[in-house]
């Protein structure tokens, strides 16, 4: 019968403790140092919320991985043969992980060429969405009924990626349509100061309010406003409601396509 000695065994004991105590201990520091690190950014203003956060994600990781080596140090092996040991399998996993580092370098380009920071609304790589962190590996979005969607790096370096953040105001496109009989010079002027009555709407550049377009029912207006980004959505619907109703109070008829039908006599 195979004995084992008892020796032996309090040593795989002791070591297995100790691998635990320090994943533990990792996993507890690793948290620690992100959460502390993207601190910083809260503190003081000069530092970069987007940066701090990518900067904690990756000491964390570093954490770990020193983690895993004393961890396997704990049970002999040497760390002279383990870089001998990753260096012979590094092609395997390299091919092996290609997509993962594929993600990590895409991480790192996206803090170097800076495309976003953390609060933008974006679309990339099919979402959109406003951007609450970016790792080491991916892209958190959260979208606007409050939805998280995590997006790999690689896809987004990759990919068109479309900033609604990046400048402080934006241009706001509206389409109005009135009938043929309208007067044209009275809806122009409803428009406009629909636009003045709004606090939102930027006076420089100033406002568009022109005829765009004969439709098969109704003479169209194109009218273009300037807003601050933040404001864009908010100004864009109550504009919109504002001028129905103003049109409605003044006998301008927002038309509604029609068609005629003629039967031929049998």
């Amino acid at each position: 019968m195979m004995t084992v000695d008892t020796p032996i065994l309090i040593a795989l004991a002791t070591n297995a403790v100790s691998a635990l105590a320090i994943a533990l201990g990792a996993l507890w520091l690793s948290g620690i140092a992100r959460r502390q690190i993207a601190a910083l950014a809260e503190k003081n203003a000069k530092l970069d919320v987007t940066l701090m956060r990518f900067a904690g994600s990756v000491v964390s990781y570093l954490i770990l991985a020193v983690a895993v080596i004393f961890i396997l140090g704990r049970f002999g092996i040497e760390t002279t043969s383990l870089a001998a040991l990753l260096g012979a399998a590094g092609l395997a996993i390299g091919l092996a992980l290609q997509g993962t580092l594929s993600n990590v370098a895409a991480g790192v380009m996206l803090i170097g060429f800076r495309p976003f920071k953390v609060g933008d609304y974006i679309r990339a790589a099919g979402q959109s969405g406003t951007v609450s962190a970016v790792t080491l590996f991916t892209t958190e979005l959260t979208t606007p009924d409050n939805v998280q969607i995590i997006v790999p790096n690689g896809d987004i370096f990759s990919s068109a990626i479309t900033n609604y953040s990046y400048h402080k105001t934006r241009r706001c496109d509206l389409a109005f349509g009135v009938s043929y009989d309208s007067d044209l010079k009275k809806a122009e002027t409803i428009l406009r100061d629909c636009i003045r009555a709004d606090a939102r709407a930027h006076g420089d550049p100033e406002p568009f309010v022109k005829v765009s377009n004969l439709g098969d029912s109704s003479v169209d207006f194109t009218v273009r406003v300037w807003c601050d980004s933040s404001d864009y959505w908010g100004m864009k619907f109550d504009l919109t409601r504002a001028v129905k109703e103003a049109f409605d109070a003044s006998g301008i008829e927002i038309p509604f396509p029609t068609q005629t039908v003629i039967r031929s006599a049998a």
